[in-house]
């Protein structure tokens, strides 16, 4: 329970690219994983586990940690693999917003932790501003603005994301989306997708997804295929203190 009302069901990060614009509740522990299987103009990779913790600090503030995923590549006779870099960061919910809209900022940085070419091998901060408004009782948009500081050989630069989704619900348990998205450096090619997936929340607390895109600049993959569980335990620490005192 939450200040006398029920939980509410699980809302995710993935699968579209666009972050969630609310925050997982307080004491809560959610975590996201999933894989992806990309087709690169003749290359292809393989990630896994994509992982994503979440834990709500305050009604309106969760901690986020972003796991290092493993990379397998099969460009040419030699196959690769690596490790990305983690990720700290913190989400703040804005509001509360009139008109049925929802805001949220995101600050994180990663830490040059991972391998070969999946590591920046620099300390890279991002910011995020994910929003979403209901439109009806069944249809809802949403989209999110974002600035990347990558370091690339051993420099810096600038990269902003863009990105609009439009997403309804089918049943009360499954959810469709469509999203546009887009990468832009002030020097060098654009990237650009579209997007389609579903969720489906088996649990209030626990959902499965499944997504694919298609590149719409010749900078961005040909296709990719993925899929996702992701779940939430709550009352975490609450459940430990009364285990602890009996």
């Amino acid at each position: 329970m939450l200040n006398g009302q029920q939980l509410p069901e699980i809302v995710t990060d993935r699968p579209d690219v666009t972050e969630a614009s609310i925050v997982v509740p307080v004491d809560s522990l959610q975590i996201e994983n999933g894989f992806t299987q990309t087709s690169n103009h003749g290359t292809g990779t393989f990630d896994l586990s994509e992982s994503l913790v979440r834990y709500g600090l305050s009604e309106r503030t969760e901690l986020r940690i972003g796991i290092p995923s493993v990379f397998f590549g099969d460009a040419g006779a030699q196959p690769t693999a690596g490790v990305s870099d983690v990720s700290f960061g913190l989400k703040r919910q804005l509001g509360p917003l009139p008109e049925n809209f929802d805001l949220a900022v995101i600050a994180a940085l990663s830490f040059p932790t991972g391998t070969g070419n999946e590591s920046s091998h620099g300390f890279d901060a991002f910011t995020k501003f994910p929003w979403s408004r209901s439109l009806t009782e069944k249809w809802s948009s949403g989209g999110m603005f974002s600035g990347f500081w990558e370091t690339v050989e051993q420099r810096h630069r600038f990269l902003a994301e863009t990105t609009l989704y439009l997403e309804r619900e089918l049943t009360k348990k499954t959810d469709a989306f469509v999203e546009f998205a887009g990468d832009y450096l002030a020097r060098g090619s654009t990237k650009e997708f579209i997007h389609f997936g579903m969720a489906y929340r088996f649990t209030a607390r626990s959902q499965v997804d499944f997504h694919f895109g298609f590149g719409l600049t010749e900078a961005t993959p040909n296709h990719f295929f993925a899929a996702g569980y992701s779940f939430r335990v709550d009352h975490l620490f609450k459940r430990r203190e009364t285990h602890n005192g009996e």
